[in-house]
C-alpha cells in the first residue's frame, strides 16, 4: 500500500529564494500549458498532445528536460481530474452555474503549488538528512530535512516515487510516497471490535473503551470564537490568521483521529479481532439536529476517523467492515426490541421490554458487533452447490406443453 511521508526542509535563505524561484517559474509554465491546452482542446487535452505544443516553449523558458515533462503532466492530470469531476456529477448537473464556469476556462495554477520531483531531479541522503535538488537557480546540495523520528524510518525504507516540494506560510516541506507492504489479511477473525462514532464521545468501542471528545469540542469551540473575531474585523492580516488557524484545528483533529485509529486497530490486532464500523454514508441529510449543534455536525470528522482506522488496518492485516447504521442506538441487543423508547436520553439506554440498560453508545458498538457477525458469516458463506449436468448423450425429461 502507498502512504505519503512529509518532512520539513531547513534551507538558508538563499537556497529558499531558489526553491521560490523555482515553485514561481514552473507554476508560470504550467500556466501557459493550460491556456494552450483549453484553447487547442478544451478540456481533452493529452500528454503527448501537449507536449507537442509546449515542451520547447517550457525548455526556452529555463525548465530542464525533466521539470518540463512534470509541468505538462501536471496539466494534463488536473484536466483529467476536471473532467471526472464532470462526469461523476460533483461540479453540479448539465447547465447549472458551476458546472459551466468550471468548463468556461482554463485551469489556473497558484505561484506556489506544489511542484513533483522524480529522482532525476531530487536526490536523498538519508544518513546526512539532506537533499540535492534542481532549481532554477542550478542544483542545490546538501540542504537538510528533519521530521518525526517514525516517519524518518518510513521514508528510509519505503520510499518509492515522486516527491513534491510544497511551500506553506513561509516553510518548505518535501512529500514522498513510500510502499509499504501489507500484512497478510486476517480471513477468520476471532470476534469483533464494534465501533460507534459520535460526538460527545468521538468512538466508542464494544469493549466499554470511551474515546471522548469533550476536549477537542471544547478546543473547536474557542477556536469558532476566535474565528468570528476575525472574520468581523475583515484585515489582510486577520484573513491570513484564519487561514493559519484552519490548518491548525485540521492538524488537531487529525492528530486526535489518529490517536483514536492507532488504539483501535492494535486492540484488534492483539487479540486476533476485526473492525466493524457504521456506515454513515448521508448521515447529513438522514439525520434533524438543533440550530446551534449544525455547524458541529457538519463539519466533524467521521469520514476521517473512519479512513484513518480502513488504513491503519490494512497495514496491520485486521478486517474492516462497514454496518448498517439505523437504530443501532435504539434497538435492545438481548432482546431485539428497537423503540426511540429504549433512549430516554442522549447517554442512557433502557429497554422498555427486558429492562436491560447501560451506556447508549456503548450499546449502539454492541450491536454493531452483532451486526459485523452475521454480515461477515453472510458474505464468506459458500455457494450453494450446483447439481451436475446430465452426461452428453442423455435425454432429460419435459413435461409436455399444454
Amino acid at each position: 500500500m502507498k502512504i505519503v511521508v512529509q518532512v520539513k526542509l531547513l534551507p538558508t535563505p538563499e537556497q529558499a529564494s531558489a526553491l521560490a524561484a523555482t515553485l514561481d517559474v514552473v507554476n508560470k509554465g504550467a500556466n501557459r500549458v493550460s491556456r494552450v491546452a483549453f484553447e487547442e482542446f478544451g478540456l481533452t487535452g493529452r500528454v503527448f498532445d501537449l507536449r507537442r505544443l509546449t515542451y520547447g516553449e517550457l525548455k526556452a523558458a529555463g525548465l530542464g528536460a525533466q521539470a518540463a515533462q512534470h509541468v505538462i503532466k501536471r496539466v494534463a492530470d488536473a484536466y483529467a481530474t476536471l473532467r471526472g469531476q464532470i462526469r461523476a456529477g460533483r461540479l453540479g448537473k448539465e447547465g447549472s452555474p458551476r458546472r459551466a464556469k468550471a468548463g468556461s476556462r482554463p485551469i489556473r495554477f497558484r505561484p506556489d503549488a506544489a511542484q513533483p520531483f522524480d529522482d532525476r531531479c531530487l536526490s536523498w541522503q538519508m544518513d546526512a538528512r539532506t537533499v540535492s535538488i534542481w532549481t532554477v537557480a542550478g542544483r542545490l546540495k546538501g540542504v537538510p530535512f528533519t521530521g518525526e523520528p517514525g516517519q524518518l524510518k518510513t521514508l528510509a525504507g519505503h520510499r518509492r516515487g515522486e516527491s513534491d516540494l510544497v511551500c506553506r506560510g513561509g516553510k518548505w516541506f518535501l512529500v514522498a510516497t513510500c510502499d509499504i507492504s501489507e500484512a497478510p489479511l486476517n480471513a477468520d477473525p476471532a470476534d469483533w471490535i464494534g465501533v460507534d462514532r459520535g460526538i460527545a464521545n468521538l468512538a466508542t468501542t464494544s469493549d466499554g473503551t470511551d474515546h471522548q471528545g469533550r476536549g477537542l469540542e471544547r478546543y473547536r469551540r474557542r477556536m469558532a470564537r476566535v474565528r468570528a473575531q476575525l472574520q468581523a474585523k475583515g484585515s489582510k492580516s486577520a484573513k491570513r490568521k484564519l487561514k493559519v488557524r484552519a490548518r491548525r484545528e485540521a492538524r488537531h483533529a487529525a492528530h486526535v483521529n489518529h490517536t483514536i485509529a492507532k488504539t483501535v486497530v492494535a486492540d484488534a490486532e492483539r487479540t486476533g479481532r476485526g473492525v466493524a464500523l457504521e456506515d454513515l454514508g448521508g448521515i447529513r441529510d438522514r439525520t434533524r439536529v438543533a440550530r446551534h449543534q449544525r455547524a458541529t455536525m457538519a463539519s466533524w470528522p467521521f469520514h476521517q476517523l473512519g479512513t484513518f482506522l480502513a488504513y491503519k488496518a490494512q497495514r496491520a492485516g485486521v478486517p474492516v467492515i462497514e454496518v448498517d447504521a439505523h437504530y443501532t442506538s435504539q434497538g435492545c441487543p438481548r432482546c431485539g426490541h428497537v423503540s426511540r423508547k429504549n433512549r430516554p436520553a442522549r447517554d442512557d439506554f433502557c429497554c422498555v421490554v427486558c429492562g436491560l440498560a447501560g451506556p447508549a453508545d456503548h450499546i449502539a458498538a454492541v450491536n454493531v458487533r452483532a451486526r459485523a457477525r452475521t454480515a461477515w458469516a453472510f458474505v464468506n458463506m459458500p455457494y450453494a452447490a450446483v447439481s451436475p449436468s446430465p452426461p452428453s448423450g442423455t435425454v432429460t425429461s419435459r413435461k409436455p406443453s399444454p
